[in-house]
């Protein structure tokens, strides 16, 4: 299975990086994986048919109101994600990762439970190993930062202590 997977991601992976789905992507996925995740309470998301996904609940930089991104994360060991600031290879920071730079401490829903974490952004020490443990999920992605023009914002997602909730 896991095989097949990587197939699969393997030939989906090159399309995401075409100009159409850079202009498509950004307008039809968020309402997309909006409807999915009401529809089944948390529990699915449609980027999660290829990749390991999760919501991420942040207090916004400015505004101080709550916010829900959709992202696609890697695995980073026990109680802990990589997430990208990639936004589809665009010229800016997606509003996100300002988020999480003014307030680190967030929380994200997987598979319906909401997990409290701490984020921190990764440093250029690891950045080239922490590339290379993402594409082994999803092949070329670091295409996204040298297509956008600007060093893409890495955040590790730590998992703090408090209670999960059902979301």
């Amino acid at each position: 299975m896991a095989s097949l997977l990587h197939t699969v991601r393997s030939a989906v992976a090159p399309l995401t990086r075409t100009r159409v789905f850079r202009a498509v992507g950004p307008v039809l996925l968020p309402p997309a994986e909006r409807a999915l995740t009401w529809l089944s309470r948390g529990r699915l998301q449609v980027s999660a048919l290829l990749v390991p996904s999760l919501v991420l609940h942040t207090t916004g930089a400015r505004s101080g109101e709550p916010r829900d991104t959709y992202l696609m994360y890697t695995p980073d060991g026990p109680g802990r994600a990589i997430v990208a600031g990639s936004a589809f290879a665009q010229g800016r920071h997606p509003a996100w990762t300002y988020n999480l730079l003014a307030h680190p401490e967030a929380s994200i829903s997987v598979s319906g439970r909401r997990i409290p974490v701490r984020a921190t952004l990764i440093g250029d020490d690891e950045r080239d190993a922490v590339w290379a443990q993402i594409e082994r999920q999803w092949p070329g992605y670091r295409g996204y930062e040298r297509d956008s023009g600007r060093v893409v914002r890495l955040f590790r997602l730590r998992r703090v202590s408090a209670p999960v909730e059902k979301v």
